[in-house]
Parts: structure tokens; sequence; C-alpha cells
């Protein structure tokens, strides 16, 4: 049984140090790809959780792999569409095809770069229109590169961008949006919240089922609330401040820290309540992508320097 548990350590051990070396070699492809994913579901929410599914499977499919990945971008964006369109075939939305056709040019005006036209083209356009228009008239790729990977053809790429480029320019990105409505207060949140900001680790652990799942995403998992105090609380709570805002229409809890620069975001969790317990608590304290994003949306910095990451 030891050697069981001892070669599982090591096991754990490596595949960790081996998908840091991992995130590090694509990391300069991080903020494109987590943009990529964001505009392509239409949604930062939804955009993080297809990233995270991409970094996993980017990992994981790598011993499948023939030869070597030397254009790790493509790789990147050809997992993270693959993906979305599996997801999307598994929810029954049209996926659609990109017929060759003889179609107009039509001009691409830097206006139509606003954030909120990239991210209501998902409701005007089919997903593989959406991932081909984004790859070509954002990303960059070229025709051929995007035909690999949507599963299409150079001259079906080029005539989808050019009927994107038209439907787009004949949306009308001016109407009002819906305001999201004030998130019911949860007392158990409230009482964590209370916790928090006073230090009381037991007062917050009694808020915890004992078979809570906790999650820092593309960081750690523990699976109950014994694994918790052995592992990311065995130091106790970091001293920070904590309060609850409303992040992309979410209920979210954002930890914040003193900084030179003035409060700065050091994480940003999400918890699932049940029968006065907390269930499920989600951290995206190793996301860097998602939490420089939300700081931009929230008007605040992001703390740069948190061991054991450094992002100066």
């Amino acid at each position: 049984m030891n050697q069981t548990r001892d070669l599982t350590q090591d096991f754990v051990g490596v595949t960790r140090n081996l998908n840091n070396e991992f995130e590090e070699m694509v990391s300069a492809y991080a903020a494109d790809l987590w943009n990529y994913c964001k505009y392509i579901t239409g949604s930062p929410w939804d955009g993080e959780d297809l990233f995270q599914e991409t970094m996993i499977k980017s990992f994981g499919l790598l011993p499948q792999r023939w030869s070597e990945v030397t254009d790790k971008k493509n790789y990147l964006f050809r997992v993270a569409t693959n993906t979305w369109l599996d997801q999307c075939r598994k929810l029954k939305r049209e996926v659609g095809t990109l017929a060759e056709s003889q179609e107009p040019i039509v001009d691409f005006s830097d206006s139509l770069l606003l954030e909120q036209a990239l991210i209501s083209i998902t409701n005007n356009l089919t997903a593989k229109q959406t991932a081909a228009f984004l790859l070509v008239d954002i990303f960059k790729f070229s025709a051929e590169e995007t035909a690999g990977i949507v599963h299409s053809t150079p001259g079906g790429v080029y005539a989808a961008v050019q009927r994107a480029r038209k439907r787009i320019a004949s949306i009308d990105f001016s109407a009002a949006k819906t305001e999201p409505l004030a998130a019911k207060k949860d007392p158990t949140i409230a009482a964590y919240l209370e916790a928090f900001n006073k230090g009381d680790v037991n007062e917050m652990l009694r808020l915890v089922s004992d078979q809570t799942q906790n999650e820092a995403f593309l960081g750690f998992q523990e699976f109950s609330k014994d694994e918790m105090l052995k592992g990311s609380l065995q130091y106790g709570l970091p001293g920070y401040t904590a309060q609850e805002v409303i992040l992309w229409g979410k209920p979210v809890i954002i930890v914040i820290a003193p900084g030179e620069r003035g409060p700065e975001i050091h994480d940003i969790q999400y918890h699932e309540t049940e029968n006065g317990k907390i269930v499920s608590h989600k951290s995206y304290f190793f996301r860097k992508e998602f939490i420089f994003a939300a700081a931009k949306e929230l008007g605040l910095k992001a703390q740069l320097v948190k061991p054991p990451l450094d992002w100066s």
C-alpha cells in the first residue's frame, strides 16, 4: 500500500511539474486565447470555462501527438475551437457549415472591434461562422490556417468571413442592454464574509460542508474540509478583506489586498450553498487573464506578486 501511495505521489509531482512547464511554454498566447474563448462563447464566464478546458485538454493531448507541436498558437486555438464546436453540438446549437461561394468584399471598419460587438456576434452567426470570423479578422490567422482549425476549406473560410462582416455591419449594437438584477443576499455567504473579514477560521469552517469541493482553477483541487485544513488553510486566512460584488452579471466575492497602487484584487471566489452550508468553493487565484479582465471591469488593480505567483 505504501509503495502504491509513493508511486502516486511521484506521478502527481512529475505531471504537476510538466504541466507547469507547458503553461510557461504557451504563456505568450494565453491572453489572446482567453479573449478568443470569451468572444466565441459570448460571455467572460463561459469563455473562462472554455479556456480552462482548453488548457487541460491541450496538455492532456500531447502524448497523442505523433510529432512535435511547432505552432503552439495554432494548436491552442485548434483545441479551443474543437472543444467549443463539440459543446455546441451537444447543446443542439447550430454549428453550421462554411459553403464556398462568390461573396462581395466587405470592408471591416475598426469601429467594429468594440467589445460589445465582439461579445454579441455569437447571437448573430453560427458557431463555425463565429470561429472563422474571429480567427481571420481578430486573431489574424490565414484562411488556410483557419480552414484546418474549423475543419473546412480556405474558400469556405473566405466566404464565411465576408458573410460575417456583412452581417455584423448590419447589426445595431446601440440597443440598450438589460441591467442585471441585484443578487438576492445569501445568509450563508454573508456569514462567510463576516468570518473571513474577522480572520475567524473556525467560524468560516463551520459554514463549510465536510464534503465540500475546493477548487483553485488550474492550481489545485481539494475534496473535503479535512483536505482544506491540511492544504490550502493550513496557514489560516490571508488577512485581507473580502466583499461581494456583481461581476459580469454574477455575484462573486473579491478578496482585496493593500498595495502600493491602492487596493488590489488578490482572489476572486464563487460559492455554491445548500442547506446553510458551502458545498463548493471555487477560486480564480491562479487565473491571470481572468483576474486581469475582472480588475479592468471593476476598476481595480490586480495583485501582481502573490506567492507562489509573480505576474510582474
